[in-house]
């Protein structure tokens, strides 16, 4: 088994658990999930951080000792993974004896192999408490007479001329460079390697790795000439995390999960602590003599309305827990289909590596749209036909036909194979993007074969059995695709499939039609996933955003329930004939700088050059799912200067808010062709 081990930042614990905490972690855990699927010999770590100058002002401001506040605060995080349903996973706590003893031989390590590396010095300069770094001015912002974190938004300190061990990180940054150019894939994705080359060729600054005017951490394990106590820098405490949870109880540097697992370690982390993980580090490692991890994956920031998560920003701080209890209120499965649906959100929503913003508009469009129309209902209608029409009229679903003649064979086969290595590039969203063409293509498969029309026609026996058992293999299909990112979705529908829902789901193979599989009547069934209406948008909202804030601004309002449907005017034959509706052919699409919703799309009407149109549609679709695809345009409609751009049209969508569909024809149509 080929291992596989990925980690994610260890939390701070002078917080609590908030909706980006948890995005890193399900993120690690549909990663995890998906290669134990596989077959790989996985690890999955996490884990609380809780040394440093932060820790120790908080427990004494609470009349507590720093260790009695980390005991209280740490349990937190393991909880909310447990309510969550992260998979098996490590849980480090820096206050472990065994971290503790393998920072220490990290420190004497360097002395061996370096012992320059490591050097007495005093140090002066800027320092935010809330990082734990010290910052040259260069890298804060000013606000009036201050300096200020462009992290934190707060004040940074003068710390004036502390006694402090340095290490010489000015030696690293060629060597650093070196590696990186070696393996490309060391730091992902692309724009964040760009930006750690560009820092390591301005050169490195030696780093102060320990501090006197505290004493909440791990003491240096050598003395000062002049006998000040130091404990060594809450980084470099931090990072070792993932290297101590591999070594031995003794905390040598070593032993066989070191061998096993630390050449194909993976950290996730937000872009916030990239230089931390990119440049420090790796240097410690190198220093140390050994070997750099496989690689580190920055991810960026959430969001809420447009503000950055933040712990003094109360309206941006979405609780996990109490959101999934909020979606799940009308699912027979409550909370658990609740987490499901925010994974997915926060998978398909902001591809790995982007920043996001969280909306309740488009948490409640995917739910809708993705997740109750699209795979609720699919796995809704196709065991209900399946146990109607075939096990209960007497027909036990078998292939006596061939099920490749429907098409959806080398769908599934096309799906398998995106997923699979859109997966093992960290592309989640555009994974989920590929088993959604799955699904919706299950759907148009059951539209198209309409079963309940064969089982009406004795004829046509062979042919109704073919399209159950075709249905049936479909569902087993995706029944395994979803299961890194909907766990629970994915247990509950085994279980109706096979009648075990404990048992373990493996990833799709190559031809995964082909598979094998139990033909059994599927169990009961309720729906999975209810569509949200306006009472239950306005209610969930109500639970998860606070009263003050709710009446703050009018972006922190609930979406308001629709009025009764008003019967819209009607309009006469020669009305209609004003609109020219033609079939337009998609030739190139982008993205409308600084504007989010908006695409700028080329689109051949049959003319004699493409059409400008700027179309809102962009948190709908990818700009390069669109290319190809025809739609329907309003080909008469006056010139309208959007975004600094000419529109010369407008596509046909379904949706108000959010984009549900574009409207198209149903085969290949000559461009320009006229609709009626």
């Amino acid at each position: 088994m080929t291992p596989f081990y990925i980690t994610t930042p260890i939390y701070y614990v002078n917080d609590v658990p908030h909706l980006g905490h948890a995005y890193t972690t399900i993120v690690a855990d549909m990663l995890a999930r998906f290669h134990r699927m596989r077959g790989d010999d996985t690890r999955f770590l996490t884990g609380t951080d809780e040394h440093g100058q932060k820790v120790e002002e908080t427990a004494n401001k609470r009349g507590l000792t720093p260790q009695q506040l980390v005991d209280q605060v740490a349990p937190r995080f393991e909880e909310a993974w447990q309510q969550l349903g992260i998979s098996p996973h490590g849980f480090i706590r820096t206050t472990d004896d065994k971290h503790k003893k393998v920072v220490a031989t990290l420190w004497r390590q360097i002395r061996k192999q370096n012992p320059e590396d490591l050097y007495l010095a005093s140090y002066q300069g800027w320092y935010c408490v809330g990082c734990e770094a010290f910052y040259t001015e260069s890298q804060l912002a000013k606000d009036g007479d201050q300096w200020v974190c462009t992290v934190h938004k707060k004040p940074v300190n003068w710390i004036d001329k502390e006694r402090s061990w340095f290490f010489k990180l000015s030696k690293y940054a060629e060597p650093l460079l070196a590696h990186i150019a070696k393996h490309p894939e060391f730091i992902r994705p692309e724009q964040y390697r760009s930006e750690i080359v560009s820092f390591l060729k301005g050169g490195l600054r030696d780093l102060s790795v320990s501090r006197t005017s505290f004493q909440w951490g791990i003491p240096v394990p050598e003395a000062d000439p002049e006998g000040l106590p130091h404990v060594i820098y809450v980084w470099m405490d931090a990072l070792t995390n993932y290297l101590s949870d591999l070594c031995p109880p003794d905390g040598s540097i070593g032993g066989p999960d070191v061998a096993k697992y630390w050449p194909h370690a993976i950290h996730l982390i937000g872009k916030d602590i990239l230089r931390f993980h990119a440049v420090y580090w790796p240097a410690f490692l190198l220093s140390a003599g050994l070997p750099l991890p496989k690689g580190i994956f920055a991810h960026g920031w959430w969001s809420v309305r447009g503000e950055k998560i933040s712990k003094s920003l109360p309206a941006t701080r979405i609780d996990p827990l109490k959101l999934a209890d909020a979606l799940g209120t009308g699912s027979p499965l409550g909370r658990q289909i609740g987490i499901d649906a925010m994974r997915y959100y926060l998978m398909r929503e902001m591809p790995l590596g982007n920043d996001g913003d969280f909306t309740f508009e488009s948490l409640f469009g995917r739910f809708n749209a993705e997740l109750a129309n699209d795979l609720g209902n699919l796995i809704n209608r196709s065991l209900t036909v399946i146990s109607s029409l075939g096990f209960d009229a007497g027909i036990t679903p078998k292939p006596s036909g061939g099920i490749e003649t429907s098409g959806i064979a080398e769908v599934a086969r096309k799906t398998v194979a995106d997923a699979t290595t859109a997966f093992e590039q960290f592309q989640l969203s555009r994974g989920l993007e590929s088993i959604w063409t799955l699904i919706r293509e299950g759907n148009r498969f059951v539209d198209a074969s309409a079963p309940w029309k064969l089982a009406k026609d004795p004829s046509k026996r062979a042919e109704l059995e073919t399209t159950l058992y075709t249905l049936l293999a479909i569902l087993h299909v995706i029944d395994k695709l979803i299961a890194p990112v909907l766990p629970s979705t994915a247990r509950t529908l085994h279980g109706w499939l096979t009648g075990r829902a404990d048992e373990a789901i493996t990833w799709p193979a190559a031809d995964p039609l082909a598979e094998p599989f139990e033909v059994r009547k599927p169990d009961p069934h309720t729906p999975l996933f209810p569509r949200l209406d306006d009472k239950m948008q306005a209610a969930i909202f109500t639970q998860m955003v606070p009263p003050d804030v709710a009446a703050g601004t009018a972006e922190a309002k609930p979406p308001e329930a629709k009025a009764a449907p008003v019967k819209p005017a009607e309009i006469t034959f020669d009305d209609f004939a004003k609109l020219e509706l033609r079939v337009g052919k998609v030739l190139a699409a982008v993205a409308v700088p600084k504007k989010d919703k908006l695409l700028h799309l080329q689109v051949d009407l049959g003319e004699t050059k493409p059409r400008s149109i700027v179309a809102g549609i962009a948190q709908a679709y990818k700009p390069e799912l669109l290319v190809g695809k025809q739609v329907i345009v309003v080909a008469n409609l006056a010139p309208r200067k959007m975004a600094g751009l000419v529109s010369e049209g407008m596509i046909l969508a379904a949706g108000d808010e959010a984009i549900l569909g574009l409207s198209a024809v149903d085969s290949d149509v000559p461009p320009g062709t006229r609709v009626r």
